[in-house]
């Protein structure tokens, strides 16, 4: 990096925006420069961070308009004329500065029925399952879903209809539709064809687009929509 200091704007939610200059340095990411300011330069700035190396997503921030895990994001990548600005995530509530309230996010994947619906107890046998099966692969694709809510993050449709469930709780409820384990499949169908469900979905690609996991929810939300369909139509019958 040739720039010797690094002119960061922090957006703190309603309490306004804090202006900053930073030490530039080679390998520096998103969070190193907030965790900077913190220590060096505002002492009462809040902010979320646990792992450091991409695998929990609590440093999900927003970086000059776009959601991203601050760890994994060096500065190289999105300075623009000696310059970033960081924000809290979209679309939640802004419990303080860089700090959000993550129960709205949360509170989807239950209205969304996100939650294992099994029959089986620890004294049954483990029930056995073909890992080549093409249900198996769907459920597969969305499992290493973190919960950091870039995609919701990311979602214009959230933005805009904050009933609507969110990428992130539509993708779970996809991968239990196809787990031959879960024995939900009405409760899903119907908690996510509802007002806020999958038919709300623009197909923008948002979430699939930013998903730092390279996670399809695009894809996900798709599915539900063709077998809420299907299921409709063969309760009319």
């Amino acid at each position: 990096m040739t720039t010797q200091s690094i002119k960061v704007t922090i957006k703190r939610g309603p309490d306004g925006q804090g202006a900053f200059d930073v030490p530039a340095h080679d390998n520096q990411t998103v969070l190193d420069v907030v965790s900077w300011v913190q220590q060096n330069a505002d002492p009462t700035l809040s902010y979320r961070f646990a792992c450091r190396v991409g695998m929990c997503g609590s440093c999900a921030m927003m970086v000059n308009g776009v959601p991203r895990w601050t760890c994994r994001t060096h500065i190289s990548k999105v300075i623009k004329d000696g310059a970033v600005t960081i924000a809290p995530l979209r679309n939640l509530p802004v419990i303080k500065d860089l700090v959000v309230d993550m129960d709205p996010f949360f509170d989807k994947w239950v209205e969304a029925e996100g939650v294992h619906h099994g029959s089986l107890t620890r004294h049954d046998p483990i029930a056995p399952v073909d890992e080549t099966s093409a249900t198996r692969v769907e459920a597969n694709a969305g499992i290493e879903c973190i919960n950091c809510s870039v995609c919701y993050a990311a979602c214009d449709t959230v933005a805009g209809n904050p009933d609507y469930l969110g990428p992130a709780a539509l993708q779970r409820a996809w991968t239990l539709l196809n787990d031959a384990k879960d024995e939900g499949r009405g409760a899903i169908l119907d908690a996510v064809s509802g007002s806020g469900g999958c038919h709300n979905c623009h197909s923008i690609g948002s979430c699939t687009t930013y998903c730092p996991n390279d996670l399809d929810p695009m894809s996900a939300i798709a599915g539900l929509k063709r077998e809420t369909t299907k299921s409709f139509f063969r309760r009319g019958r």
